[in-house]
């Protein structure tokens, strides 16, 4: 058994950095910088004004003084020269004409009333000084300078310096790409309804999914792996050929005589560990396996962990250890997590033996108990391994030192930040608060986009199968929220292959629920079967082809047989109905392809025609030109690409 610092030192030492990649701008967030950025240009690139003012040549002093002209931001006030005995008006940000030296603002200044028609008049109250309230040139930025590093960490604040630079293309670190998967001939899909006896519903695989999907991690749904080693064997073959570069599985990683991970992941690579000595998360296996890519013939390396089966301990782990090997591969040049100090509020006894990580949830106190401000830290209670509760608003993990002792309130212990402070904290306070009795809320309306996922598929809905899509596209859809203007599934459903149920379902939603965005999952293939594309055709008033058309491009990307499909897509009253594949990798690339256009036809479905592409050309200035010529040059690179709606 291995120690949690020397452990976490190996999978740091091992998770080399990736390649680099180059990114627009807009998908730049939260990536890693492969290059220094230097600034074109100075910034302010001309004397700006600092104040809402009058530009003023200082040694004038205080005194009445004609207004020659006014300076706001662009080009006013070009060619004009301030000479003394006259002044200027400027806005904030505006430019200072030549010949002033300084800026007065408003506040010192007095408009002076004429009934004349002569130009206006002001007087400066106070007496100024070269400089004064004037950003000279470059006094930001200056030309040249590095403005950020290779290796910074790309938020908000960089999208802006980049954004002020010129930097549209942007050279970063690639993330990875996680394949996850559980194992366990217990585990049946979390849409099962009726649990046979010796079943449970696999809920680490969509948990580690969507904590992967937070890291920026691109996925890859592996299912459920019986407890079979030629299945585990095909199942990580398949993972190989998605091109994933860390593997991770739930599950199989204890002693008992069909847990098949540790041996197989022993017989395909280099083994690292098989256990921490750590409480919860103790059977945490990590192996680094050498892989031939068939399109390169290059040798890459991809990384196993083996997390626990207990829903706890399989999260934990992927915090303690996944999320710095994520951080290492995407370029992190620090891939620690982040501790702070907090006191216990309430006693907890500690593991006799193992080091724990006891989930709580740290708030910062005006007293801490000290006296002094500072974060104190609340567990979450039982604290067993199988206990998913036990996470649920937990924002750290408190290190606990093994030994057994009682350790008492306002001592002061490292926590490990695992989430938002804000969000934890908010969820609890709400949760606390008594809810005044009204009118019932429904599930619907309380979002800006809101989507449904319709399941088509006989098997699913007779039981016999699990929906691997549903659940896929609902995390596809809440990864990709902001962009889709905040949406949020609202409802899903699942139906057999057949058209009457089909359109029942899509005109309720549509014409009752009044849903913005339906998405269907199967049936649009060409078996007798398939009928998804039928059924949606009897039920919307208007297609919508160019969806398709991305789609399929997309999809043939990934396989020639997309050239198959019969999607139908459209719109009924206010609502954006689309078939996709069934396959759940399918889901999340046609979706991909579809978001740089979806957040604005499902607002012009709405009818508002208010946002336009940056370069749209008004329908009346449009110059007449051949569609066909058009689509032609668009397609041969021969014209700029210009405006995406149609005229």
């Amino acid at each position: 058994m291995i120690a949690v610092e020397d452990a976490l030192n190996i999978v740091i030492t091992v998770s080399e950095r990736l390649e680099p990649e180059t990114l627009s701008l807009d998908q730049c967030l939260g990536k890693v910088l492969a290059q220094d950025i230097f600034a074109p240009d100075p910034l302010p690139p001309y004397p700006a004004s600092i104040k809402d003012g009058y530009a003023v040549v200082a040694v004038d002093g205080p005194g009445e003084y004609p207004v020659i002209t006014e300076s706001r931001a662009g080009n006013d006030a070009l060619g004009v020269t301030v000479t003394s005995g006259t002044v200027a008006y400027v806005t904030t940000g505006g430019p200072i004409p030549d010949g002033a030296d300084a800026v007065v603002q408003v506040e010192d200044t007095e408009q002076i009333k004429s009934e004349s028609s002569e130009s206006k008049r002001v007087r400066i109250l106070v007496q100024t000084r070269p400089g004064a309230d004037i950003r000279p040139v470059g006094c930001d930025i200056k030309k040249d300078d590095v403005v950020l590093n290779a290796g910074d960490l790309i938020g908000t604040s960089e999208i802006g310096l980049l954004a002020t630079v010129g930097v549209t293309m942007v050279k970063v670190y690639r993330t990875p790409t996680v394949g996850v998967l559980s194992t366990g001939d217990e585990l049946v899909e979390p849409t099962t309804g009726n649990l046979q006896r010796g079943q449970i519903r696999d809920s680490n695989r969509a948990m580690l999914l969507a904590a992967a999907v937070e890291q920026r991690c691109k996925v890859v749904d592996l299912g459920i792996a019986r407890d079979d080693e030629a299945e585990l064997e095909k199942i990580i073959d398949k993972a190989f050929a998605a091109g994933v570069e860390i593997i991770l599985s739930s599950g199989g990683v204890s002693m008992g005589d069909r847990d098949y991970v540790k041996p197989l992941l022993e017989k395909r690579g280099k083994m690292h560990f098989t256990k921490v000595l750590m409480k919860p998360g103790k059977p945490l296996t990590f192996a680094e396996m050498s892989v031939k890519r068939s399109q390169n013939l290059e040798v890459s390396k991809v990384l196993a962990f083996g997390l626990p089966g207990n829903p706890v301990s399989c999260l934990v782990a992927f915090h303690l250890f996944v999320v710095p090997a994520i951080r290492c591969l995407s370029g992190w040049t620090n891939p620690d997590l982040i501790r702070v100090h907090a006191r216990l509020e309430r006693p907890i006894k500690a593991d006799p033996i193992r080091p724990e990580f006891h989930r709580a949830t740290i708030k910062w106190k005006d007293n801490d108990g000290s006296g002094r401000p500072g974060f104190v830290a609340e567990s979450t209670g039982q604290q067993m391994s199988s206990r998913l509760l036990s996470m649920k608003s937990a924002n750290a993990l408190l290190e606990l030192p093994a030994g057994g002792r009682l350790l008492p309130p306002g001592m002061s212990v490292s926590a490990i930040v695992i989430s938002d402070f804000l969000s934890s904290v908010t969820k609890m306070e709400i949760a606390s608060q008594e809810i005044p009795k009204g009118p019932a809320v429904t599930e619907f309306g309380d979002c800006a986009v809101q989507v449904a996922i319709l399941t088509v598929s006989d098997t699913v809905a007779a039981g016999a199968g699990p929906d691997r899509s549903g659940p896929r596209a609902i995390a596809v859809i809440n990864s990709a929220s902001e962009k889709l203007g905040g949406a949020k599934v609202v409802t899903t459903a699942v139906v057999p292959d057949d058209i009457p149920k089909i359109k029942e379902i899509l005109r309720r939603w549509s014409d009752v629920d009044k849903i913005d965005l339906i998405l269907t999952l199967g049936g649009t293939g060409c078996t007798p079967r398939d009928v998804t594309p039928e059924a949606t055709k009897e039920v919307i008033e208007k297609e919508t082809p160019g969806l398709l058309y991305v789609m399929m491009q997309e999809s043939l990307k990934v396989t020639p047989f997309a050239m198959l499909s019969r999607s139908a897509a459209g719109i009924r009253g206010s609502t954006l109905i689309i078939n996709m594949p069934g396959n759940p990798n399918a889901v999340a690339e046609c979706m991909e392809a579809l978001l740089p256009a979806l957040k604005h036809g499902l607002k012009q479905v709405k009818g508002d025609k208010r946002e336009k592409h940056p370069r749209h050309l008004s329908h009346a200035l449009a110059a007449p030109v051949d569609t066909w010529e058009k689509s032609y040059n668009k397609a041969t690179g021969a014209e700029e690409r210009g405006c995406p709606c149609s005229h």
